[in-house]
């Protein structure tokens, strides 16, 4: 590893995050975290589903796949073999505007890490029998999805949220796209958007951030060239509507929301305390409502999605087709009294805590570490220190909760779905 590159190294925000991008447009983020053994790295890429067209809808997540399936350095085997054979872990996922190829090792085997990453999203051959197989199985894939109404449901809420707008696009796709995909397509797609600067390689666990750099400049020898701008797209306004679907199930499945803030929103501290107060874990308010008081569902939660210009605020219930209404009243009936009457500072205190333990814990994993360097990277160009998360959860006052309820909870602008089996019998 001679004839190292010269390389900029960006200001430190603290002692164990570090920031370097190097002279192809590469940005590398760490964190030491020395107390540890282990190490996890991924390579974040700014592209996923709103990417896309109905025509090729899909292919950023059958490209995932694809990488795993044969590169310039290693066959199919080698390749699944790599880090397993010394005990660590390789995926990869896509989402509506990521793709993550990631892996966790012993730190005594960062630099191998590195190494197969590098070549997955580098080097893959897309082989053409190959294809042909994993078209299959992620066709298997959807299958699966279209067996799972929990899941399938966010699938249909979106595309009712985001009506005619690319976030609307499932990041599966349809079985009848993954049937068309050529090899000539997934390389003219990598083409455009796997290149240096649009990469972040983000790294945690026991490593020194100098070595990080190191291996990633020598494994990472793509050339630099301008990150393609996407058309802009004007989200959808949004109207009330109430989609069903059939489906041979015994429980009805809802999912109820509206557009919401983005990932750059100033109110997205005080929206992620009001979506722990409503529906996260068994003390919410939906919770002890709907399932507790009533004993109307099992599973019960509200969710909150961010994204570069736009994110969904919604809840999602399951229940006996003789209580969707009810629920629903329930629902709406909680979001009301949130408008209209004020968090008591006692629960607001309960649901500080909770929110800020549950982001504190999710820290003790190397990985979790990992997921939030890449997107912080991507969303922000920066990284936020814990204190200042905690600080900002703080700072969360009871008229920002009554505000941000009146600015989403209008019934006039939601999307309501509802799958269920109409023959199914009633308990």
């Amino acid at each position: 590893m001679a004839n190292r590159t010269r390389i900029a190294s960006l200001s430190q925000t603290s002692t164990a995050y570090r920031k370097t991008t190097l002279p192809n447009g590469i940005r590398i983020v760490t964190e030491e975290i020395p107390h540890v053994k282990s190490a996890s790295f991924g390579v974040w890429l700014g592209v996923g589903s709103r990417d896309e067209t109905p025509v090729n809808n899909g292919i950023s997540h059958f490209i995932e796949h694809m990488c795993f399936k044969g590169t310039k350095n290693r066959s199919v085997q080698q390749i699944a073999r790599s880090l397993e054979s010394v005990g660590g872990y390789l995926n990869a996922f896509t989402t509506k505007e990521h793709t993550c190829y990631y892996a966790r090792v012993l730190d005594e085997h960062s630099e191998l890490a590195i190494d197969v990453l590098s070549d997955l999203v580098q080097n893959s051959k897309f082989p053409v029998g190959e294809m042909e197989k994993e078209k299959q199985v992620v066709i298997e894939e959807i299958k699966s999805l279209e067996d799972d109404p929990d899941d399938l449901i966010h699938d249909f809420f979106e595309e009712d949220v985001y009506s005619g707008h690319p976030l609307g696009l499932s990041v599966i796709g349809t079985a009848e796209n993954v049937l068309t995909f050529t090899r000539d397509q997934l390389n003219e797609y990598v083409g455009r958007h796997y290149h240096p600067a649009a990469m972040v390689i983000a790294g945690a666990g026991n490593i020194k951030h100098e070595k990080i750099v190191e291996y990633v400049a020598h494994y990472f020898t793509g050339e630099k060239k301008a990150i393609p701008q996407p058309a802009p797209s004007k989200l959808p306004r949004r109207v009330r509507n109430i989609v069903h679907y059939e489906r041979p199930i015994q429980q009805a499945h809802i999912c109820t929301g509206t557009l919401a803030f983005s990932v750059h929103s100033k109110k997205r501290f005080a929206a992620l305390a009001l979506n722990t107060l409503l529906g996260d874990g068994m003390s919410s308010r939906l919770f002890q409502n709907v399932r507790e008081k009533y004993g109307f569902a099992y599973s019960v939660y509200s969710f909150l999605n961010f994204m570069s210009d736009s994110g969904t605020f919604g809840m999602y219930i399951a229940t006996d087709n003789k209580h969707i209404d009810k629920c629903l009243h329930l629902v709406f009936g909680e979001l009301e009294r949130l408008k209209r009457t004020p968090v008591k500072a006692t629960e607001l205190l309960r649901t500080k805590a909770q929110l800020k333990g549950n982001t504190m814990l999710g820290l003790e994993s190397t990985s979790n570490r990992m997921m939030r360097l890449g997107p912080g990277e991507l969303y922000f160009e920066s990284f936020m220190e814990m204190d200042e998360i905690l600080a900002r959860v703080d700072a969360v006052s009871i008229d920002e909760l009554v505000e941000i309820a009146e600015l989403l909870f209008d019934e006039n602008k939601f999307s309501t779905i509802v799958i269920k089996n109409e023959n199914a019998g009633t308990l």
